[in-house]
């Protein structure tokens, strides 16, 4: 599934590096807490969160992760899209809740890990 894709399918609000949009995608995880996100034994594309701040980018780097997409409607602070412009790394945002854009993405064919 490619970003654009998964944009479309959560009526997403590109954030930053929407060049990456043909960029495939596989798999996708859903967490506010970022230790869970370091737990993960398997490979994460997508990593969608409520919480917003650069704890996120930094862990979604360290993980490889190259599409990060903020749920409930939560906008993170100009630092934060910043920062994750500089990893070229894509950010979004959607109103959709967690569970919500988690059914959507499954439903669609992307791997929930």
């Amino acid at each position: 599934m490619t970003i654009r894709e998964i944009a479309d399918k959560l009526d997403a609000a590109w954030l930053c590096c929407e060049e990456e949009g043909d960029r495939e995608l596989h798999t996708a995880f859903a967490s506010d807490m970022m230790s869970d996100v370091l737990a993960c034994p398997d490979e994460i594309h997508c990593l969608l969160t409520g919480l917003i701040n650069q704890q996120v980018i930094r862990t979604a780097d360290m993980m490889d992760i190259g599409l990060v997409i903020f749920v409930r409607g939560k906008c993170p602070p100009a630092e934060v899209v910043e920062m994750a412009r500089q990893r070229d790394m894509v950010v979004m945002m959607t109103r959709c809740r967690m569970f919500t854009a988690c059914g959507r993405l499954y439903q669609a064919g992307l791997g929930m890990r």
